[in-house]
């Protein structure tokens, strides 16, 4: 699989390298952006802040850039937390998608969008302050309305960014399951 994977707020630190890594040792092809232009941190807040400054349109205008020359081999969108926003919205917004692996995120849907059986999985903490349940749910129906196939996995007591190890939400055994199934349906992908 093509693989186009966005980094979380923190911007493209060890984590999201680890996890390209990974998916490049399953034998995918992996792309991570650099959104930020170099820029990290390690705080939720102040990436929230950078991202604030850099604005919405501009963040998906530079993922679109990133995306385009790959898009014709029908590319997998991936992303952690905010990234899996952004990954939802350009696999909406293409109709070559292969697949839509979220991992901590998820976005609100455009009107108008078709995703007839766009394979999608989430993984997502129990609880997560970023996703509620009520959100979950509703995201959920509407992804079916517009004819995704969605699973969603949830893992309990993990911490918002679990699969990230540099940080205090990591969780070993629910990063584990994660990317255990995760790989399990990039291999239907093919």
């Amino acid at each position: 699989m093509n693989i186009m994977l966005f980094h979380s707020t923190h911007g493209l630190g060890p984590a999201v390298r680890q996890a390209a890594d990974r998916l490049r040792g399953a034998g995918h092809e992996v792309w991570t952006p650099d959104l930020f232009e170099g820029r990290t941190f390690d705080s939720v807040e102040d990436g929230m802040a950078f991202k604030d400054g850099i604005g919405k349109d501009e963040l998906l205008r530079r993922a679109v850039l990133a995306a385009a020359p790959y898009s014709e081999r029908g590319l997998v969108y991936a992303g952690f937390s905010l990234g899996a926003s952004i990954a939802q919205t350009l696999a909406l917004g293409d109709d070559k998608a292969r697949g839509l692996l979220l991992l901590h995120g998820t976005s609100d849907i455009a009107p108008g969008v078709r995703a007839d059986e766009l394979p999608v999985q989430l993984h997502v903490a129990e609880p997560d302050p970023f996703e509620t349940d009520d959100w979950l749910s509703a995201w959920y129906l509407q992804m079916g309305r517009i004819g995704a196939d969605v699973e969603i996995y949830r893992y309990a007591g993990a911490g918002h960014l679990y699969t990230d190890p540099g940080l205090p939400d990591y969780d070993a055994e629910a990063a584990e399951a994660t990317w255990r199934v995760a790989l399990g349906f990039l291999g239907t992908l093919g």
